[in-house]
This record gives structure tokens, sequence and C-alpha cells, in this order.
């Protein structure tokens, strides 16, 4: 594969990195390779290598919100009585303001959690690297944090979860990624502000608008409940979503002792833990329409690593709705979705089997995204330039369900057979073929386009070296028809077809390059059906 070449303006600042200090205090002190601004990070940034390489990751992403195991955000919607989630919780505890948030932190343990067993499993599934969740939205840390005082070593769990991924993830030889939600606990809570507006509690404030002081003789006695909402502030009056979420009119700036806070918290995470990763849960930066905190951490993270590795940061930050010069700061992040060509830089779907938070709807009803889409994805959105970062939802007791194992586990029996035609490729001269195409839905805001429904007429295509890899989506049931490749095309540049192969076997495959198309006989086995065909063409020159 071609080497990465540093982009125009980049070497002298290349060079003032390679001189870094290892240490955090040195870095901090000497002349900074990479400043707090875009046009630095876009003329020196480039994904590095490992992570083009990896093209598929696992994501834990667990945390207080699974302890009901009734889906995403029931921090938020457990206190609108009118949600779901917010009649669920009346039901059973009474009144939010009985039984805030706060409460179920503290009932949430963790006591089955075995981080070590999952990530060995997330290595047999294929997974190069895991990414796992430092702080949602809840505001809740998932480590020993010097500032804030609700983190799970104190509270819940009374365990160190983000350290326990970290050893586990290195010590199965896994990249170790953490993301990052906490910026929008701010609008995020504001309905721990309300009240019931019925029953026996109607009018009672709920615990968004408890003290310090309010905690003399309850369990959280010295705690200070604000330091978990944030509520100190006035309700949102925003008109529309994107307006509410991304800090816009109608949304009370944020204080700059909040902003500060989140921003050191999230030095402390990334100086601690070192991570490969680091994922932002925001529309282009944290809190970007009122502060350049974003842009001061992703220099602070990339000064860091450039520090140790000769100038050359080897991490990547994952951010939101970039624009093409911002992709090229950070790694263009898509929710639910897949880009509709070959990117030119490195990126990356996230997308769940469920819900993000665990939801045990889904095993009732069996509801999951089968190995078998995933693993369509997984093609699509390589054969495009990207990677893969799939959540397997955890229960609240650190464990995953049945029916997920079985996914996981076929995943990974793909992988085996298969993975040369995922790791270290690159993008052929077209990303595929086939009906599929026409019919891909645009990407909407940060993603949300999955869905594609794939033919055996739909083909993707990877590249590495002298060899084409041709993965058919769904299973054939008789030969396949390669456009791109028969004679009439030039897409070959005038390279021959030296051979045609099905990866897992050793059975010889019949094929002819007609005039249209390479025409590739089904094969008679196949070491695994569960998931795309995978043909590997060799090329000679």
């Amino acid at each position: 594969m071609n080497p990465i070449l540093p982009r125009v303006g980049c070497s002298a600042l290349l060079a003032s990195a390679a001189v870094f200090a290892t240490s955090v205090s040195s870095a901090q002190t000497a002349a900074k390779a990479y400043e707090p601004e875009w046009s630095s990070l876009e003329s020196c940034y480039q994904a590095p290598e490992w992570f083009r390489d990896a093209k598929f990751g696992i994501w834990a992403h667990w945390g207080p919100q699974c302890e009901e195991e009734d889906g995403d955000w029931y921090a938020r919607f457990m206190y609108d009585e009118t949600s779901r989630q917010g009649k669920m919780h009346k039901d059973k505890y009474g009144s939010a303001s009985q039984m805030g948030f706060k409460d179920l932190i503290n009932k949430w343990k963790a006591e089955n959690w075995d981080p070590e067993a999952l990530a060995k499993l997330y290595k047999e599934a294929g997974a190069k690297y895991l990414m796992v969740l430092a702080c949602h939205h809840d505001n809740f840390d998932l480590w020993e944090s010097t500032y804030q005082s609700w983190n799970s070593t104190k509270i819940g769990p009374k365990k160190d979860i983000v350290a326990g991924w970290a050893k586990a993830a290195r010590d199965n030889g896994l990249r170790f990624g953490v993301s990052m939600h906490a910026s929008h606990a701010w609008q995020w809570y504001e309905n721990a502000q309300g009240a019931d507006k019925t029953g026996t509690f109607a009018g009672v404030p709920y615990d968004g608008n408890l003290t310090k002081a309010d905690g003399k003789g309850q369990w959280w006695e010295g705690l200070d409940p604000q330091e978990l909402y944030a509520q100190r502030h006035p309700l949102n009056t925003a008109k529309c979503w994107d307006d509410y979420w991304d800090f816009g009119p109608g949304v009370a700036r944020p204080t700059d002792d909040y902003i500060a806070k989140y921003k050191n918290r999230t030095i402390e995470l990334v100086d601690k833990f070192q991570p490969d990763m680091l994922y932002f849960d925001d529309t282009v930066m944290p809190m970007a329409a009122v502060s350049n905190v974003g842009l001061e951490i992703v220099s602070h993270y990339y000064n860091a690593s450039a520090a140790k590795n000769g100038g050359r940061p080897e991490v990547v930050v994952n951010s939101k709705v970039l624009d093409e010069n911002q992709r090229k700061a950070m790694v263009w992040e898509v929710e639910r979705g897949s880009a509709n060509a070959i990117m030119p830089d490195a990126w990356q779907t996230d997308t769940c089997i469920g819900d993000w938070h665990y939801d045990r709807a889904h095993y009732y009803n069996n509801t999951y995204k089968k190995a078998s889409y995933v693993l369509q994805m997984l093609a699509d959105i390589v054969s495009k330039n990207g990677n893969l970062l799939l959540s397997v939802p955890i229960r609240a007791d650190g464990t995953i369900d049945d029916i997920e194992l079985g996914i996981v586990h076929d995943i990974g029996a793909w992988m085996k057979v298969n993975g040369d035609a995922i790791y270290a490729t690159r993008p052929w001269v077209v990303f595929g073929e086939g009906p599929a195409i026409a019919n891909a839905k645009p990407v909407k805001m940060q993603g949300f386009n999955e869905g594609t429904v794939y033919t055996s007429e739909d083909l993707r295509f990877t590249k590495k070296g002298d060899a084409i890899y041709v993965i058919v989506m769904e299973q054939p049931k008789g030969d396949v028809r390669v456009l791109s490749m028969g004679k009439s095309s030039d897409k070959l540049g005038g390279a021959a077809i030296a051979s045609v192969s099905v990866l897992g076997s050793d059975e010889k495959i019949e094929w002819l390059r007609a005039q249209d198309a390479l025409v590739i006989a089904c094969p008679k086995t196949q070491a695994v059906s569960n998931g795309p065909l995978v043909f590997k063409v060799n090329l000679s020159r």
C-alpha cells in the first residue's frame, strides 16, 4: 500500500513535534505542533495506518442508563411522565421526584461484569479495537475522575470501569478508544427541572432542582446533585432540534465553569488512559457554537501522541457532521448509516445491533440486526474507505444475552474465513455495482441511512496488492457476473485476470472473462454461508 505523505504545510510543524518531551507537563510547555485551530489540524493530520487497516471495532456502550434495560436516553425520558420510559418508571418506582436518576445510578452494581472475557470475545469476533463509553449525556464519569464526584468509583459499581476495559483491551491486543458525550448534559437533562403533572406528587419538583444542602440524612449526603444534573439555568426555548442539540438560539449558554470542567475531565481521560481513539458525540466539536474547547482538547491529544511517535499522532478523533476540510483534521463519523461513495479520507460508521443502551425488548422480540446484515454493512463501508464500529449492548449486570452472543460468534466465524477481504484493504477504482446503489438513501445530518436491502447482484470490491476481492452481498444461486471486470471495461487498467478463487476453500472455481462481464461459477461448497460470499481475483501485469 502507498505510504501516507504529510499534507502541504505540515513538515515544519511535525519537526517541532519530534522534539517534544513525552510527559504531559513538558508537552504543555513546549511549542505546540498542533494549535487549537482548524487550519493547523487540517494541514497536518492523517488517520494512522493502524486504523485504516483495522476496519472493524466493537463498542461497549454501557453505563447506568442500562440499569432498567429499557433502551436509549433513559435518564432524560424518565422525567417525562408521558413517554414510554416515563410511564414505566412511574409504574415501577413512583414519581421521579422520589426516585431520580441519581438513585438509579446508585442501584446499578455491574456485578457480573468481566471485561477480560468480553474483550476476548470481541477479539474472536474479528474486532481490532474496542471503544468504551466513558461518560454519556447523563454526566456520570465511568472512571476515577478528579473533576466529577459523580463517578463509578464512588457510586453504583464502585469500580473504575474505563480502567478495567483499558487493561482488558490491551491484554488482548486490541486498540483502545473512549467515547465522551458529556458536553450535552447541560440541555439534555432539562427534563429533570420539571415535575409530575398528575398523581400524588403533582407539582413536586424533580431532583434536577436539588442542591447539596438537600442531601442531609440521605444516602447521597455530601454530594451535590447540581454537579450531576447541571441545571441552574433557564429552560431552552429553541425552535428546532438542531438549535437545541448544538447550543443554538434559545439555549442558555453553558457557564465558563461548565465548559472548563468538561475540558478538564476530557483531558484527564486521555492523559490517564492514553487511548488510541477519542469519540465525540457532537456536531463537529463539543459545544462548538459557544466555545473553542473541542479544538483545545484535540490539539492537546494530537500533541501528546505526536511527542511519543516521532512527530506524528497515532491517534484518532471521531466526530459528526464534518465538512470536507474538517474531515482532514479528524475522522468523520456516520451514525447508523454509510457514505454513498468512496471517501478520500478515512471515515467510520457507528451502529448498533439494537438500541445503544440495552433494551430487553430486542431480546424478547428477537429484533436485533442479524450477523449477515452486519457483515453486508461492513463490506459496503470498507469498500468506500471506511471502518465499522459495532455496538453490542450490555445488560445492567455487565453481560450480553445469548442471542447477542450468537450474533457475535457468527460474525467471528465469517471474519475468520473472509477477513483477508476486509483487513488492510483499500478501495478499488469503484466500490461496487448492483441495484442497491441506485436505491441508496442519502446521508441525513450525522447519518441515519442504513436499512439497504441487498441481492446477489449487489457486489462490493476491496483491493490489496494485485488482488481484488469481489464480495457478493447475498448468497448467489447461480453464476456471479462482475460487469466492472468484463473485457469491454477499462477498470482493470490493462491487467489480465490470472486466477479466481473463493475464500475459505481449495475448490477450483470456474470463470470466464466475457466481453461484458467476468462470469464466476458459484462454488459447490462454502466454509461459511452466513454472510456475503467472497471471491479473490488475482491480477497479472
